[in-house]
């Protein structure tokens, strides 16, 4: 066995020293599991509540990264993004993806929505079933990864703000009946 040069010895300890040196930090992170569901009776058909819940969302969807976004919207197929688009330059967030979407009867999206950058993972299903002369909007919101107890219930408060109150108002209005898909 031939034994290292004396160059090669003190390359070996550079490499070494550098590679300890340039260790991360590893820091644990607090873990949580939520569901949230939420259910609403809204005044229109099955296949208009969906398209008012794809699509363009900026009429009822009222948060956002940007402020004041170009373009918010769902993009209802598999693989499509729930997107904001910030400027012309198509600077922005894309918020979740879309992996299953049924009109009228289905839509499920996964990706952490405003909690961008962190450790988490929503999965949001909406479910549309006829009611009366409406239907009922089922909105459920599996949450895992770093989240607490209290983000969970902000979690639920939002939603409760974006169904209950921002789109169950945009529908009441006819104000779906106006807006054009985006593309």
């Amino acid at each position: 066995m031939k034994w290292p040069t004396m160059h090669t010895a003190v390359l070996l300890a550079a490499v070494l020293t550098w590679g300890f040196s340039a260790q991360a930090e590893v820091k644990p992170l607090a873990i949580g599991g939520y569901s949230i569901e939420l259910e609403v009776v809204l005044p229109a058909a099955p296949d208009a509540v969906y398209d008012a819940a794809t699509g363009d969302i900026s009429g009822w969807w009222d948060h956002s990264f940007s402020g004041h976004p170009k373009k918010l919207y769902i993009e209802a197929k598999p693989g499509g993004g729930f997107y904001e688009i910030f400027n012309d330059s198509g600077d922005g967030v894309l918020h979740a993806t879309v992996n299953y979407a049924e009109r009228g009867k289905k839509l499920r999206f996964t990706g952490p929505l405003g909690f961008s950058g962190n450790a988490l993972d929503l999965v949001t299903t909406y479910e549309f079933k006829p009611e009366g002369n409406g239907t009922r909007m089922r909105v459920t919101c599996k949450a895992v990864g770093q989240l607490s107890a209290e983000e969970a219930q902000v979690i639920d408060q939002v939603w409760h703000h974006f169904i209950a109150e921002r789109l169950k108002g945009y529908i009441e209005s006819g104000d779906y009946l106006k807006k054009s898909k985006a593309k």
